[in-house]
């Protein structure tokens, strides 16, 4: 169904989800998820839901810049037209309105916009993005802290089913901190895939002294993600070169632009695409210039509910060609305020059994 349909309504709440712990990267910890809830319904009464997820401490976003963003550019929209075929030129009005400002603004929007749109065609959101295929396998991440509090994430990690490990590294406490926490972790599951993320809070000297570290122990990570800042893209490049691992670009990629100066430097094997940079056209594109040029793709999310992970499950599995997944971050959440999501099974999610939309939808109040 490609006919054009009115938005009816757009309304704007704070979604606050109380974590387990606080998640803790290099720039910073959160100790809740302060997310955005958007629902839109178009005239036809079919509703969409999208969720902003900003975090602070890995771009500088907040709940207020969403909501901020989302109240009046969102509400400016009321009352216009758009279809399936022509969902983009309204994400683009919404850009225009605000959207570049917050990027999990813009992704919250389109996430609401496509949510409707597919419901009301009855076409799953994995479906509308291409049908590749309908399964990832994802990591689970091991935040800062100590040795022994690494050691025991991972022993629950694996005790989950998941294979893969994503390890939080950078910050003030500097390499050896770092090495002694995946030490720790490689004694617990000699095995797992290692992903190491810096968050851009990796300095060369830092990245030297963590590769030599590595290597006296025979540890081989799988990834390399942003350990630098993310504008050094000679940088990356010798950092591929010094360690013979792969790199991805995150923070150093927020637009297709952004992707195809990582193409030119040749400063990263991998783009990891997270929805919540710069919305979902935007990350549609940085997909396409990653696939032209031959790179590899990781998606990934922020402190995300189960919502904003399964648009994003849908995303890569439907398009496709997605090496990595990080998508873990609802099992760091103390409650879940949605029926429906992704089926998760050890580390494999699986979207097949979503019949339209992302199939996501608030509990009934009570």
């Amino acid at each position: 169904m490609n006919s054009s349909a009115r938005i009816r309504s757009l309304d704007v709440v704070p979604l606050d989800i109380p974590l387990f712990e606080p998640f803790g990267i290099s720039g910073g910890a959160q100790a809740m998820a302060n997310n955005v809830l958007v629902r839109l319904e178009l005239a036809d009464g079919s509703v969409g839901y999208g969720e902003a997820a900003p975090l602070p401490p890995y771009n500088g976003e907040t709940q207020a810049d969403a909501l901020a963003t989302l109240r009046p550019a969102g509400g400016s929209l009321v009352g216009h037209e758009t279809s399936l075929a022509g969902w983009r030129e309204l994400a683009a009005e919404f850009r225009l309105r605000g959207g570049a400002n917050c990027g999990s603004a813009q992704c919250a929007f389109e996430m609401a916009l496509l949510d409707a749109l597919t419901r009301r065609a009855g076409v799953p959101l994995w479906k509308f993005f291409g049908a590749a295929g309908t399964r990832l396998e994802t990591d689970m991440t091991v935040t800062t802290g100590s040795p022994a509090e690494a050691a025991d994430a991972a022993r629950a990690i694996r005790a989950r089913g998941i294979r893969m490990i994503k390890v939080k590294v950078g910050g003030k406490l500097g390499p050896a901190h770092d090495l002694a926490r995946i030490f720790a972790i490689h004694e617990v599951a000699p095995d797992a895939p290692l992903i190491l993320d810096g968050n851009a809070g990796v300095s060369r000297v830092a990245a030297t002294e963590l590769i030599c570290g590595l290597k006296a122990r025979g540890i081989a990570p799988a990834l390399l993600e942003q350990w630098l800042a993310k504008d050094d893209l000679d940088g990356a490049l010798a950092l591929a070169a010094e360690s013979g691992w792969l790199v991805a670009a995150d923070e150093t990629v927020t637009s297709a632009d952004d992707a195809r100066r990582v193409v030119a430097a040749k400063s990263a094997q991998v783009i990891n695409i997270k929805l919540m940079k710069a919305g979902i056209a935007e990350a549609l594109d940085i997909a396409a210039v990653a696939h032209e040029a031959g790179l590899a793709l990781m998606i990934g999310g922020n402190l995300e509910s189960i919502l904003a992970m399964t648009v994003s499950a849908c995303f890569a599995a439907g398009l496709g060609g997605f090496r990595f997944a990080d998508l873990d971050t609802p099992l760091f959440l103390a409650s879940n305020p949605f029926d429906g999501g992704y089926a998760l099974d050890g580390g494999m999610i699986s979207v097949a059994h979503i019949a339209a939309g992302h199939g996501v939808t608030p509990k009934p109040s009570r």
